[in-house]
């Protein structure tokens, strides 16, 4: 797997997942759709922490510095 994600676009998802986590565990999104969120999370931090997101490959994007 070649890295497609750079620092910026890690951190925004860390960021996101936090969030996300957060207004679950704290009971604002209940239910389904906190699950739902909260595996879209996990993939966030997953994707984050091997800076390889499988969808930006058919779409072509790549946020990492070229060197």
């Amino acid at each position: 797997m070649k890295k497609n994600m750079g620092n910026t676009d890690k951190a925004v998802r860390i960021l996101l997942a936090i969030i996300i986590a957060a207004l679950y565990f704290t009971g604002t999104v209940p239910g389904v759709l906190g699950m739902v969120l909260l595996a879209f999370a996990a993939i966030f931090v997953l994707t984050s922490f091997i800076s390889f997101c499988p969808l930006y490959l058919p779409l072509g994007i790549n946020t990492c510095k070229k060197a």
